[in-house]
């Protein structure tokens, strides 16, 4: 666990989760996110928790292992959550396959009116990128295509893609579907496929802070609903800080 639960004046607002497989690079996402920077990490162990501040509001994001021998923290960590994101690898088949067939029921426990984002990760991996040492020490502009289109000599094989891609944007969308089907939410009033399927890099970047930002304006009548309520009782609700452990969680991620 990142940091110790936080004090009154810092009480979270709302609850976002990530779930996924191991591997697909959920810690990575976060840290890309807060920090602003990619680790190479180890698989999360139990799960992680994060306090965002975002405006003048407090946004708690759980970061959750994807073995399978912790599945059962999986729905207490969903508990009361008002957003989660289904997160797979884009080179990965069986990582979306998995969000359907063990992670979806574990959202059981969160709010009846939690959002869903469905996310493709490690898109990098399916770009071209061309032999870079020439032209990444001191560059400040690289980009991973930056040797490939300087190079006007490389070669096909030297260009092409680390992984094949696996799943498309529209398996995605096709789950997102089936998402609002499980949980009996009228498509018609449920924000559209094509703003819950996001496709990320954590590595490079690429669309992360679109995601969180997102999510965030998307749960902000969540928070401003809450505190209103908030005002006519003072009592403490355990849940909105997760499962109470007496060891901070350690984690990396997949």
């Amino acid at each position: 666990m990142r940091g110790a639960v936080p004090d009154r004046a810092r009480r979270p607002d709302v609850k976002l989760v990530l779930l996924g497989d191991m591997n697909v690079g959920k810690t990575s996402l976060l840290h890309r996110y807060m920090d602003k920077r990619f680790y190479h990490t180890i698989s999360t162990v139990g799960g992680a928790f994060y306090l965002k501040q975002w405006g003048p509001y407090n946004i708690s994001i759980w970061d959750t292992a994807g073995r399978e021998q912790f599945h059962g923290l999986g729905s207490m960590y969903c508990r009361g959550a008002t957003a989660v994101i289904l997160t797979y690898d884009v080179t990965n088949r069986q990582s979306l396959a998995e969000l359907e067939e063990r992670f979806l029921s574990l959202t059981d426990t969160a709010n009846d009116d939690c959002i869903y984002a469905v996310v493709g990760n490690k898109t990098d991996l399916t770009e071209p990128i061309a032999v870079r040492e020439n032209y990444e020490v001191g560059c400040p502009i690289h980009t991973p295509n930056y040797a490939c289109q300087l190079n006007s000599s490389a070669s096909p094989t030297s260009c092409s893609p680390v992984a094949e891609r696996e799943v498309q944007k529209e398996d995605a969308v096709a789950l997102y579907q089936r998402i609002l089907r499980h949980k009996a939410v009228d498509e018609h009033l449920s924000p559209p496929a094509e703003r819950m399927c996001f496709e990320t890099s954590a590595k490079t970047g690429a669309n992360v802070d679109a995601l969180f930002e997102t999510l965030f304006d998307m749960v902000l009548p969540s928070i401003l609903r809450k505190r209103s309520e908030s005002k006519a009782s003072s009592t403490i609700d355990l849940e909105d800080y997760g499962p109470v452990t007496s060891k901070p969680i350690k984690g990396g991620c997949c």
